[in-house]
């Protein structure tokens, strides 16, 4: 289970979040209103190493390589 960075759009409140996928909807613990991924955090991969190619975008990635 990965943890997201999100953003709320409604309050503009940044959070990260522990999901089971990550298409999975979230909601923003601040105002309770719909958040959306944020993809301007670092990326860091299971070894913890910073990806240099990695945009953040799981549904546009080929993996982690």
């Amino acid at each position: 289970m990965p943890i997201l960075q999100y953003v709320c759009k409604s309050c503009g409140k940044k959070f990260e979040e522990l999901v089971k996928r990550y298409d999975e909807p979230v909601t923003c613990p601040e105002c309770g209103k719909s958040a959306e991924r944020d993809y301007c955090g670092e990326v860091y991969s299971a070894t913890g190493k910073p990806q240099k190619k990695c945009s953040g975008n799981c549904k546009t990635c080929g993996g982690c390589k």
